[in-house]
């Protein structure tokens, strides 16, 4: 299902990362990041709903907000509930993975261009540690990873959809189908969420009857290098159309070759921790005029993982362009 809408803009932004994200090729967009991975509380999971709610109060005093949607890697997304318990804005969790910030969006696109509401904020987090001791092992555990696993970025990120005109327009918003290609291996994120990439890039182009050419740039959200690879072959093999003008998020977060990110970053901070840094200030300078992000996400738990059983997958796609 593709969406176009008329009246829907990017207001605002405001991110908060961790020391590798930090220190890695993007580091000069953050402004706001923690050295210590605790962010000053005494667990992982206090500080991930730590930075969440620092983003949503940023925002919040920035601009006037009718309506919050949250999300994060968390059981029950407490990160996003217990940041919102601090404000007093109605509140709608949302979950889809690392798809998350974009379901978020073309959601607040959607309810902000017929005007039931004039600006939704749409916060979402992930912590490594928290997510490595949810989904897999501890990291004190330290458990060996294949290099085709990727990394989960620690961050939270934040935006404002509005009604009124601003120079970043959303023009259109693709919801992705569920994609299941039968793989059971939790480290091979990339290789289960290429699929569902592929066939939302697709079915994108399809509904709109546009060519890859429309766009300066497609970017995905969360593939690293494995699921980036795959990708590309997918969409040769499957859909006839050679991916040009193509990046992920993932691979472009971290430097791959000096840290130790295996094959990239992934989580539902991934994909707009770069979207609204470095790519919107890009498409402000009018160096990007037309981008396709596809953020995309596993949707797997530990309790299907441990009855081995297979992980689906989703990709929700937003066309942003810079007016």
């Amino acid at each position: 299902m593709t969406l176009k809408f008329e009246n829907a803009y990017v207001k605002d932004t405001d991110v908060i990362v961790g020391k590798l994200e930090k220190e890695g090729p993007l580091k000069h967009y953050f402004d706001k990041y923690y050295e210590d991975g605790y962010c000053g509380s005494k667990t992982w999971e206090q500080a991930e709903s730590k930075m969440a709610f620092e983003t949503i109060n940023n925002l919040v005093e920035r601009n006037k907000v009718d309506l919050l949607f949250g999300g994060d890697l968390l059981n029950q997304i407490t990160a996003s509930s217990f940041a919102a318990s601090k404000v007093n804005i109605p509140f709608l969790g949302i979950y889809n993975a690392c798809a998350t910030s974009t379901e978020g969006i073309l959601l607040a696109s959607s309810l902000v261009d017929k005007k039931i509401v004039n600006n939704v904020l749409v916060n979402v987090t992930s912590h490594n540690n928290a997510a490595e001791k949810q989904f897999r092992y501890p990291v004190e555990y330290g458990g060996p990873k294949p290099n085709s696993a990727t990394f989960t970025v620690t961050g939270s990120a934040g935006i404002v959809i509005t009604n009124k005109k601003t120079d970043i327009k959303i023009d259109a918003a693709t919801i992705g189908e569920v994609v299941d290609y039968g793989i059971k291996d939790a480290y091979q994120m990339g290789a289960v969420m290429a699929p569902a990439c592929a066939k939302t890039i697709y079915n994108h182009l399809k509904a709109l009857n546009r060519d890859l050419s429309y766009y300066d740039l497609v970017l995905s959200g969360d593939l690293g290098e494995c699921g980036k690879r795959i990708l590309k072959e997918l969409m040769k093999k499957e859909y006839k159309i050679n991916l040009k003008n193509y990046n992920d998020c993932g691979t472009m977060i971290y430097n791959i070759k000096t840290q130790s990110v295996y094959s990239g970053g992934s989580g539902p901070a991934c994909a707009p921790l770069v979207t609204y840094t470095y790519i919107l200030e890009e498409m402000k300078k009018k160096n990007l005029k037309k981008v396709l992000i596809v953020a995309t996400g596993a949707l797997l738990s530990t309790t299907t993982v441990n009855q081995h059983e297979t992980i689906p997958a989703i990709a929700h796609a937003i066309s942003l362009e810079a007016i």
